[in-house]
């Protein structure tokens, strides 16, 4: 059985590819196959220094810096992908990786991270952020995304099975195509993470600073509250968040992993304030025995058990975050039954269950075609 492996672009190491990374250690013949390929040297070994078949994006001018720019142009590169020698295709997508062309041979799998969130249900946030709520760019980026998501749901029915990331984002593909989606959680490194380290008095956040993440709203919080609070990361939304930062709001910027680890094992409690589609930071938390105060949305719901690993806020509110930070304070915590809780996604159970329902799918589509 030949295999190949569709992601959408290779320019970091974060959460999606970690799920190429596994899919790799599952067939370590597959071939790889992206849009673009601009991961540096020193984040390669998650690929095991596999060569990247990619499209013609990968060579126009200022891709490497402004690929993204290239969106329009995107579900044609992605139907220019040769993939004709394959029996399996596992395509992970969470923006155009889904629409590449097979036969009816060949039997496609799709692991969606999301549907395309700024064509449909995120589009108005986007267009905000972007600076492209008003004037003729609005239009045009309008009418670009309309484009985008007719080709999304035509391309939707090219893909033979769905798994989905979490059973938040099983329910928007069905929203979305209509079809239905088994759910296999993403891999979690918990084995990386000690749960038995000594709390000391702050809380912790770390995220990337953009709209949906709401970094603002949970700064905002504590400055009122003045409890200690720790915010890692960065991002185009720095200079709002540095200006709602009292003193007791220690902002480190970006840091590397190690330091990320250090944090969520000594905190207090990790602040999630994003409705996400899994959400892998607060599986990392409870790894490192931290309790997660979350809003009560996304993929969150399904990893955090409320009032046992962590409390949920209903609104992404100020009174409501502050109202959730009293009871917490109010409850006691467990940091061996918070990590118990995180070890149900660990990377062992990520390859269990994503073999056997591969297996399960082609064992099925052989007989189908074998029929026919």
């Amino acid at each position: 059985m030949k295999v190949a492996i569709v992601h959408e672009w290779f320019v970091s190491y974060a959460g999606s590819e970690r799920v190429v990374e596994q899919l790799l250690h599952l067939f370590p013949q597959a071939d790889l196959f992206a849009l673009v390929d601009f991961l540096p040297e020193q984040q390669r070994g998650f690929i095991q220094g596999r060569p990247v078949k990619t499209s013609f994006i990968q060579n126009l001018p200022w891709a490497k810096k402004h690929f993204r720019q290239y969106l329009p142009l995107m579900p044609l590169a992605i139907e220019q992908l040769d993939l004709s020698g394959y029996d399996l295709i596992l395509s992970s997508n969470h923006a155009v990786a889904k629409g590449i062309l097979t036969r009816a041979d060949q039997l496609h799998l799709c692991y969606v991270h999301t549907p395309i969130r700024y064509a449909w249900d995120l589009q108005q946030q986007y267009l905000k952020g972007a600076g492209l709520d008003r004037g003729l760019k609005a239009v045009l980026a309008s009418l670009i995304l309309h484009y985008l998501r007719l080709w999304d749901l035509a391309s939707a029915h090219r893909v033979d099975v769905y798994v989905a990331n979490s059973r938040y984002v099983a329910a928007r593909i069905q929203k979305t195509y209509r079809r239905t989606a088994d759910v296999v959680y993403p891999p979690v490194a918990v084995n990386q993470f000690e749960c038995d380290r000594p709390r000391q008095d702050f809380y912790l956040t770390v995220a990337r600073f953009v709209p949906y993440k709401r970094v603002d709203l949970i700064v905002e919080a504590f400055t009122q509250l003045g409890f200690p609070l720790v915010v890692i990361g960065d991002g185009p939304n720095w200079q709002q968040v540095r200006s709602l930062a009292g003193p007791n709001i220690q902002l480190l910027g970006h840091q590397p992993d190690s330091v990320v680890k250090t944090h969520l094992e000594t905190c207090k409690a990790f602040v999630f304030a994003a409705e996400e589609d899994f959400g892998i930071t607060p599986v990392e938390a409870q790894a490192a025995g931290a309790p997660v105060i979350a809003y009560g949305r996304g993929g969150v719901a399904e990893t955090v058990i409320a009032k046992q690993t962590g409390i949920f806020f209903a609104e992404q509110t100020v009174d409501s975050l502050k109202a959730a930070i009293a009871e917490f304070a109010r409850l006691a915590w467990s940091a061996q039954q918070i990590r118990q809780q995180a070890e149900q996604f660990s990377v062992q159970r990520f390859r269990d269950q994503m073999m056997a329902l591969i297996q399960s799918h082609w064992q099925d589509f052989q007989q189908r075609n074998d029929i026919q």
